[in-house]
């Protein structure tokens, strides 16, 4: 789909538009940055939840690869039959007919309402690391319209990209390279970060509107350290505006670069490798990162990632109750 259609489809389809979408959510997503997500601990109730919800990703089943699972509403109910709580959609999954019908889209709340699942967040991509402005301005239209989307399916987070330089050949050349990437020629990442500061700046009227925030991840190019995401995170200062966590992007010392940005996370993905992984295997340890998350009293959503080479059909289910007994909640 070319980014100049995607606004356009949202609003001639949805008949919608940041002006469309009420200040209601605005103020309880608002509140819950503020307040829930890192209240005081309470007393816990003999009947309350006693582990943070756990969603799956969809991407977990389609991998870019199996046709079987492209169709997001499969992946909700296979996520409904596993237990999960949630589902995390992919926005690649959705197809570009399903963009343009409106029956297809709420089809998709109807089919995780009838399992019982939460839709809490969409993985979306955008790169605003570009010298051309226009490229930038393509960008930025593009993240409004996925912003949109999200308020259309009652979809409260949204992660976004920095974004990369575009200098490896291939995925498989940047994982080669340890996600490293050099800039390209006459420029250094002191260019970039401006451009996807003031790119996401000019995202948030929209995502404060529409009630979405959004989330930052530590996804390769300038979001490669917790320095450049907190760089941009703490440069923009605002509510609408926080962190994606990923678990499995942090390719050294993953314990220690997790924990500073444990603090702005709204949304945790945790990786799984069982089988080994595509690119890499990382052995991590979700006690730790169960303990450091409720270290900085994190109670939002933890969504799974499966990315190994085992079978679907026995790895995400180990990797749900690995997840269950790791996270369990603050307070």
């Amino acid at each position: 789909m070319q980014r100049r259609q995607f606004n356009g489809m949202l609003s001639g389809t949805l008949g919608l538009s940041a002006a469309s979408c009420t200040g209601m959510l605005s103020g309880m997503l608002s509140g819950m940055l503020s307040g829930s997500l890192c209240a005081s601990p309470v007393e816990l109730s003999a009947g309350a939840r006693t582990t943070l919800p756990i969603g799956l990703s969809t991407y977990s089943l389609w991998r870019f690869k199996n046709d079987e699972f492209k169709d997001v509403g499969k992946c909700i109910d296979f996520a409904g039959e596993l237990g999960f709580d949630g589902v995390e959609i992919l926005l690649y999954q959705i197809s570009q007919t399903e963009l343009l019908s409106r029956a297809a889209l709420q089809d998709i709340k109807r089919r995780a309402l009838r399992s019982g699942l939460a839709l809490y967040g969409m993985s979306t991509h955008q790169g605003f690391v570009s010298p051309d402005a226009q490229v930038r301005r393509q960008n930025i239209e593009l993240t409004i319209g996925q912003i949109e989307l999200c308020y259309a399916l009652g979809i409260p987070t949204m992660r976004v990209n920095t974004g990369r330089w575009g200098t490896s050949k291939n995925f498989d050349e940047l994982m080669a390279n340890r996600g490293i990437e050099p800039p390209l020629p006459g420029y250094t990442e002191e260019d970039g970060f401006p451009w996807v500061i003031d790119a996401l700046e000019r995202c948030l009227p929209t995502a404060e509107k529409c009630g979405v925030v959004l989330g930052l991840e530590n996804h390769w190019g300038l979001g490669l350290t917790p320095e450049g995401v907190l760089r941009i995170v703490d440069a923009i200062d605002s509510p609408w505006l926080q962190v994606t966590l990923d678990t499995g992007n942090f390719l050294e010392n993953p314990y220690e670069k997790l924990e500073k940005l444990a603090p702005k996370t709204v949304l945790l993905q945790a990786k799984t490798y069982y089988g080994g992984g595509e690119w890499y295997s990382l052995d991590l340890d979700y006690q730790k990162v169960g303990e450091l998350m409720r270290k900085a009293n994190y109670r939002g959503w933890v969504s799974l990632e499966f990315e190994g080479k085992e079978d679907y059909r026995t790895a995400i289910p180990k990797s749900l109750e690995l997840l269950r007994k790791s996270f369990t909640r603050a307070g």
